[in-house]
């Protein structure tokens, strides 16, 4: 019987035991195979240089440079592509998503450094999808021409490219601090980088500061380099202590809050810039689990109403909804209010450090620096080479008939130079120079007007040996020219500062039942909210002994409460704050309440359901004087619990009044002396302290008790002639009857 082919050797090497495995120890793998790759990261891939830029930002640009597309026209992108591959070898699709991000188009920049032609996207959306490279065109924005300043006189080294075919810059000699205008971020080995985007204006005052004094302080830096700046808009809550961290350390965050604007008559809110550290898909994500979990009632509808105007995010809101309730609301619970954080890790001649923005600004003037003097350097060399040539050429001036001698008299071209040399003792390169000089050129007008040129030329050559060699003289260079950069490029800020006391507050119970009420306080200072249920039959007021009212109103419970003190100060709730009581109960007292200051007295109450313009208070001061202010200087954006200088304190506060429209006011005083006005006689200040006009002259210990509309039942049957006064100030008429006792009535059966 055949035996199989084979099965020998497969019995032989299955019976064989395996080859024992190389082992390698952790240590060696790492060193040789993941530290290259690691540093490869860090250094040439993820991490921005002094100049802003990557290696792959900087090698686009370069690339487009080279093509001459700062001047000339747009090309495709997918031609950008294909050249910018023979620096950058890491695919066309990289490329073309480092060029995207660069448009102006992509609004990721605050000076974009790309003009685009063009669909690429957009920075706040995730699924804006950029069309493909070979149906935009780009070139670049005039903006560049300050990146590339000096770099074909020397600035900056040129390096080979990775097969060392053709030569790239090894950094851009940027002529302002782009590291800090341009946002960059970046995930390395074991580190990152996250670079947020400053306003131009203000890092050019901000740079020049440091050129002056490279020791500025951060709070001074703080002055003029307010603040980060996107190109999302938006605003940026201001925390100086945050941005002192930021200014000196180079790590920390800062918050980002959208804009809006409420549109009320289509009862809707137009939010048309979000922060930059979000996109629409991500709110509108938020907003849609808000509604499906009930969480979201006041929003009947929204929608993405993004077009060619730009971005736009519309919110339906159901009637009655406080629009900035609502959207502190949304601030606390949605991408709408997001968080930036900063970790300014930059390469620094080949080694990562984390820097403040005062350490980068020195370290970006120090390159700058050294850019300058090597671009001035190499145009004192053309200047010098320029005029050692002119020099020659003076020479020949003086005879200029044996210059054709010699050239005529010379039978060999190349003794041309050496008899030119010995004719008029000046060194090859001149004579070389004069030897090309065309025929019709050597007549005396053409060499006068040559060598004019050499007083000029020693007057620069000198002056650019004087900055090249005068530290203080660079750095004035360098400012004069971020002075230029400003002018011509700089813009007003995108992102606006939102200080604290502009902040509206979210508060989860602010969504309260609305119904009506009666409210009332007392003179000793106590509350009550009364229901209308709670009233029927029963609206006799058990109030403390010797105690009266002095307010009672009708009111919402939405609305809100203005409690005047005796110490110039108003305290601000809601009526919704407050549990409603019944008739029979003391109800609260205010300065325990709302935490009045030790001694403080309540005065005065207003509820307040709109701030109408047209309407006022009128204060009375025990001086004579009134003031006329309007309801809106007490309106705050926040939920401010307390306003100090409500009122002016230069003299005792007698009493005060509501002036919803024009009325007669009956001003008394202690000596039952007293005048009838109209209050539109008393001037409007808008300033809630101002100490206003005098109305009623008193005498001398006398002083305003009284101030009511109430003038029939003031005056009862004696009528109100002789008390009118139609010029103010006015001296008191005689009442006859104690005003001091006619006030206590009167509060008492209001």
């Amino acid at each position: 019987m055949a035996r199989k082919k084979g099965s020998k050797e497969i019995e032989r090497y299955s019976s064989e035991p395996p080859a024992p495995a190389v082992l390698q120890p952790i240590t060696e793998t790492i060193e040789k195979n993941y530290m290259p790759y690691a540093m490869s990261a860090i250094i040439s891939r993820a991490l921005p240089e002094i100049d802003g830029f990557k290696p792959s930002h900087r090698k686009l640009l370069y690339t487009m440079y080279k093509m001459g597309l700062l001047t000339g026209n747009r090309t495709k992108s997918a031609n950008v592509v294909g050249q910018t591959m023979k620096l950058n070898p890491h695919g066309d699709a990289a490329i073309y998503e480092t060029l995207v991000r660069l448009t102006r188009a992509n609004e990721t920049l605050l000076h974009p450094l790309v003009d685009s032609k063009g669909s690429f996207g957009k920075q706040y959306s995730s699924e804006m999808a950029y069309a493909a490279s070979r149906y935009t065109e780009v070139k670049l924005d005039p903006f560049c021409a300050e990146l590339f300043r000096g770099i074909d006189k020397n600035a900056v080294d040129m390096v080979d490219n990775y097969d060392n075919t053709m030569k790239e810059p090894a950094l851009l000699p940027t002529s302002f601090p782009n590291i800090l205008l341009s946002p960059t971020m970046g995930i390395a080995v074991g580190m990152a980088s996250k670079i947020c985007s400053f306003n131009l204006a203000e890092l050019c005052d901000g740079t020049v500061q440091m050129l002056k004094n490279p020791y500025t302080d951060v709070d001074t830096l703080l002055d003029i380099i307010k603040a980060p700046d996107f190109s999302g808009g938006g605003y940026i809550l201001y925390n100086r202590d945050q941005l002192s961290q930021i200014y000196t350390k180079g790590t920390g965050s800062v918050r980002l809050r959208a804009r809006y604007v409420y549109d009320k008559s289509a009862g809707c809110i137009d939010i048309f810039e979000i922060p930059y550290s979000t996109t629409i898909e991500l709110i509108m994500k938020a907003i849609t689990d808000l509604v499906k979990e009930g969480k979201l009632k006041e929003v009947s509808d929204f929608r993405d109403e993004i077009d060619k105007d730009g971005f736009k995010l519309t919110l339906d809101i159901k009637k009655g909804t406080d629009p900035d309730q609502l959207m502190a609301k949304l601030y606390k619970l949605t991408p709408l209010e997001d968080t930036y954080a900063c970790n300014f890790n930059i390469i620094l001649d080949g080694v990562p450090k984390t820097l403040g923005v005062a350490a980068i600004l020195r370290e970006w003037i120090a390159f700058r620096m050294g850019c300058v003097k090597r671009e001035l350097t190499f145009d004192k060399q053309k200047k010098e080479e320029k005029l050692h040539l002119l020099l020659g050429l003076g020479k020949i001036l003086l005879d200029i008939d044996k210059a054709i001698r010699i050239v005529r008299g010379t039978e060999n071209d190349k003794e041309v130079v050496p008899n030119l040399m010995d004719g008029f003792d000046i060194d090859e390169v001149q004579a070389e120079y004069i030897a090309d000089i065309k025929l019709r050129n050597l007549n005396k007008e053409y060499i006068v007007n040559r060598i004019q040129e050499i007083e000029s030329l020693q007057a620069e050559i000198k002056r650019l040996g004087e900055i090249i060699g005068s530290e203080e003289k660079t750095k004035e260079y360098i400012a004069e020219q971020l002075v230029e950069i400003k002018k011509k490029y700089g813009k007003p800020r995108k992102t606006q500062i939102l200080y604290d006391d502009h902040l509206e507050a979210y508060e989860p119970e602010n969504i309260v039942e609305n119904y009506n009420c009666k409210i009332l306080l007392t003179h000793d200072g106590y509350f009550k909210k009364n229901t209308l249920l709670s009233l029927r039959g029963n609206d006799e007021q058990k109030l403390k002994d010797d105690d009266y009212l002095v307010c009672v109103e009708e009111a919402q419970n939405v609305d809100e409460l203005l409690f005047f003190s005796d110490k110039a100060q108003v305290y601000k709730a809601r009526v919704a704050d407050f549990e409603p009581v019944k008739a029979s109960a003391l109800g609260d007292y205010i300065p325990a309440k709302l935490g009045f200051d030790e001694g403080e007295r309540v005065l005065f109450m207003k509820c307040i359901h709109e701030y109408k313009q047209g309407d006022h208070f009128i204060f009375a001061f025990e001086n004579g004087k009134c003031a006329r202010v309007p309801v809106s200087a007490y309106q705050t954006k926040s939920r401010r619990k307390k306003l100090a200088n409500a009122y002016s304190d230069a003299s005792a506060l007698a009493d005060m009044l509501y002036e919803s429209e024009p009325m007669e006011v009956f001003i008394g005083t202690n000596q039952n002396r007293c005048i009838i006005v109209d209050s539109a006689m008393i001037t409007e200040k808008t300033t809630r302290s101002s100490q206003g006009i005098t109305v009623l002259k008193p005498k001398k210990n006398e002083k305003v008790t009284l101030i009511s509309a109430d003038i029939e039942k003031l005056c009862g049957e004696g009528g109100t002639k002789g008390f009118r006064k139609y010029k103010i100030p006015a001296a008191g008429t005689p009442f006859g009857r104690s005003i001091d006792r006619m006030k206590k009535h009167l509060l008492e059966n209001e």
